[in-house]
């Protein structure tokens, strides 16, 4: 988030330099150009309007440049698993729009005309892209711009009645608005996201919609430096930045509606070690951000308890296992109590998995080994922290790092700290959970038994 204020804006003259210098010595071509634009827009879109929620995408298309950025956004859109329509009344002839074309519509994605559309798009839609004019722009909208924009400009009453209609995604400039000076009249539609592309145009001052974001990374330091720009940094490997703060949310009513695959009784695996192997390896599959990622559960000898994040770094018939140091406030806490709790969370597949049972320390030779797999810089960083202990800053944690850094820098062995090393978890109990719409999730729980003397594990259904 960058506040509004330390960013800068771009007039309608300095935008069309900005450009003519990308595509000139800078050597940009206009394609790459709106493959990136058109990512940031698709990127900008998933950020805040998720494919659960607001699947059926309508792309209203211009006939210059801001129209391929929403044929680019619709493509990729398609991709992220939203329903995207097409609505490209004057199409350009050139190769490079004809083949944006073909390849949507290698996709099945419908292109609809000017009277294919209803009157009122409230109710056929949850998101519409506008990508009608860019920051070119100017003069009046034509036919049939003008009705398009028009029913867009309906839609108005429904936000002020508070009625749901569809979200408005405005591509760099609201079309129908001056590039400068915005929505001069105050009679045209009022986009509930604007994406400013390259740096924000002046007309984004009077943006007052919920969420604006920045894409198109590509503003080489040249430009940065020749127009004084002040942009903020893009977040990680991000195509898209918000700019200013997000709305002021009730947190009584944020909710997912899950969809999900029956999670059944017959289709489980009576093993719950493999059913969890099963679950972990879709989590791996999706590729999922940490798929080993717990949160631990622990509790005093006199049941106060505490939890945090750790990394499952083994499972077998025999139990989970992660590392620790034996110091550590849930090492004190399984020694007065040697009973935890794990939870496995992966919101990509809308599962969770809850295992508890009797904890206790893995051997001493699995611990050794484990920590010489480790990269040295986690060898280090585990002697150099007291972990739960109190110190007097950060800077004492990085000069110790860096002393063991200077003892170890002949590529000696490293020795496992006496304080550090593994806890198994031997399971008692599970609970598998699936997310299901109505919040009528599947929950089984699996509980051991004995079954003709041996012993078993039962399934059953929990109520959500």
């Amino acid at each position: 988030m960058q506040n509004l204020e330390a960013i800068s804006y771009l007039s309608q003259r300095e935008a069309a330099e900005v450009d003519e210098i990308l595509m000139g010595s800078l050597g940009f071509s206009v394609d790459q150009l709106m493959e990136l634009a058109g990512l940031s827009v698709a990127t900008s879109v998933a950020e805040v309007y998720k494919a659960s929620e607001y699947k059926r995408v309508l792309v209203i298309c211009g006939p210059g440049n801001n129209g391929g950025d929403g044929l680019v956004a619709a493509r990729h859109l398609f991709h992220f698993g939203y329903k995207p329509s097409i609505c490209y009344p004057k199409r350009t002839a050139k190769p490079l729009y004809t083949g944006l074309v073909t390849q949507l519509e290698s996709l099945s994605v419908p292109f609809l005309t000017v009277d294919d559309l209803p009157l009122d798009l409230s109710k056929d839609f949850d998101i519409i892209i506008d990508a009608i004019f860019g920051f070119s722009f100017h003069g009046a909208p034509r036919p049939p711009f003008d009705d398009l924009i028009q029913r867009l400009t309906s839609l108005n009453d429904y936000k002020e009645a508070n009625q749901r209609s569809p979200a408005i995604v405005s591509v760099d400039i609201p079309s129908g608005w001056h590039v400068e000076e915005g929505d001069i009249s105050d009679s045209s539609f009022k986009p509930d996201m604007l994406v400013s592309l390259t740096a924000p145009k002046l007309c984004a001052k009077k943006f007052n919609g919920p969420h604006h974001f920045l894409g198109g990374r590509f503003v080489p330091p040249s430009i940065v430096n020749k127009y004084n720009l002040h942009l903020p940094p893009y977040p990680g490997t991000a195509m898209c930045v918000r700019i200013g703060k997000p709305p002021q949310v009730d947190i009584a009513a944020l909710r997912e509606n899950y969809i999900s695959p029956e999670f059944l009784e017959e289709n489980v695996d009576a093993d719950p070690i493999r059913q969890f192997r099963k679950w972990f390896d879709d989590a791996v599959a999706a590729n999922l951000r940490e798929p080993n990622a717990m949160s631990l559960s622990t509790a005093t000898s006199d049941g106060k308890p505490s939890s945090r994040m750790v990394l499952l770094k083994g499972v077998d018939e025999d139990g989970f296992v992660w590392y620790t140091n034996y110091e550590s406030r849930k090492a004190h806490d399984l020694a007065e109590n040697p009973r935890a709790s794990l939870l496995f969370f992966w919101e990509g597949l809308n599962r969770q998995v809850r295992v508890e049972g009797s904890v206790q320390k893995v051997s001493e030779e699995e611990s050794e080994q484990y920590f010489h797999s480790r990269p040295q810089g986690s060898q280090l960083g585990a002697i150099a922290s007291p972990q739960s202990s109190v110190v007097p800053g950060r800077h004492f944690l990085i000069n110790k790092y860096k002393e063991l850094e200077d003892t170890f820098s002949n590529g000696s062995l490293i020795p496992k700290p006496k304080h550090w090393g593994g806890y198994r978890l031997k399971p008692e109990l599970f609970e598998f959970w699936q997310g299901q719409p109505s919040r009528l999730h599947d929950r089984l729980q699996y509980s051991p038994c004995d079954i003709d003397g041996k012993k078993a594990w039962k399934v059953e259904r929990l109520a959500p």
